[in-house]
């Protein structure tokens, strides 16, 4: 079921599902449209009243959207820019064999395509290469890491996620690494990693949770710094991308 109403001067869009136990507020990028999920039987004033709680925090997030920068949708072709452990590249696409190939030099990325490639089969065939490059730093991170803090997850795996930067899996001890870490600089991963390790000690977000992740990496504000402040990938308005309120870093 599903509502429209207005909470504290903001347009909420307000979602009733059956499977539901809790309330979650997500802002949807790239405008920072509001969405509140809720239980079916949650009474309508007390979603009221958890919003209006929550208004500061969701027009913080609001104003952060809409401020930070965007790349343009990405067509994978000469001249582009593109980021690589925080630094930019210019792209050189050369349409040439039937195979995908990934070279980087100095400034610039060599990118060999089929003469038949489409944009989307040049995207995911750039994602593997990332992938390859955020596997081979992982790898070693994840050693240094789990000897910081004397934790470690059954498995860290990547996947592609437009709107955390990491996943933990308490029961399962799985980590979630986001497939574009491996465009911003090494430290920014470093401190996900940690932030999701931690997790295996304090589910949530306390000041014990937070106290850790300053024993384990004490410059971790400067690496959230560079998150916000980096451009974030093109998300177009059609897309459903959420972002949750109590996952954010």
């Amino acid at each position: 079921m599903i509502s429209q109403e207005v909470i504290g001067g903001i347009p909420i869009e307000i979602i009733k599902k059956k499977n539901l136990k809790n309330l979650y507020i997500r802002v949807n990028p790239p405008e920072g449209e509001v969405t509140v999920s809720s239980p079916i039987d949650y009474p309508d004033e007390e979603i009221k009243l958890f919003v209006l709680k929550k208004i500061p925090e969701i027009t913080k997030v609001k104003d952060r959207m809409q401020s930070q920068v965007r790349q343009s949708k990405r067509e994978f072709v000469s001249g582009e820019s593109h980021y690589l452990w925080g630094k930019l590249y210019r792209l050189q696409v050369i349409s040439e064999g039937n195979k995908y190939e990934v070279v980087k030099n100095h400034n610039k990325i060599i990118f060999y395509v089929p003469n038949t490639s489409t944009v989307e089969s040049r995207e995911r065939a750039f994602n593997e290469w990332y992938r390859k490059e955020l596997n081979r730093v992982l790898n070693g991170l994840i050693i240094k890491c789990e000897q910081k803090t004397n934790l470690s997850a059954n498995e860290y795996k990547i996947k592609n996620m437009r709107t955390k930067w990491g996943t933990c899996n308490i029961d399962s001890r799985r980590i979630w690494i986001n497939l574009q870490l491996a465009k911003k600089p090494v430290e920014c991963l470093e401190y996900v990693l940690i932030h999701e390790m931690v997790h295996l000690l304090e589910k949530n977000h306390t000041n014990r949770f937070h106290a850790l992740v300053e024993q384990f990496y004490p410059t971790w504000r400067v690496a959230k710094k560079v998150l916000s402040d980096m451009p974030l990938d093109y998300i177009g308005k059609d897309e459903e991308k959420l972002h949750e309120l109590q996952n954010n870093y």
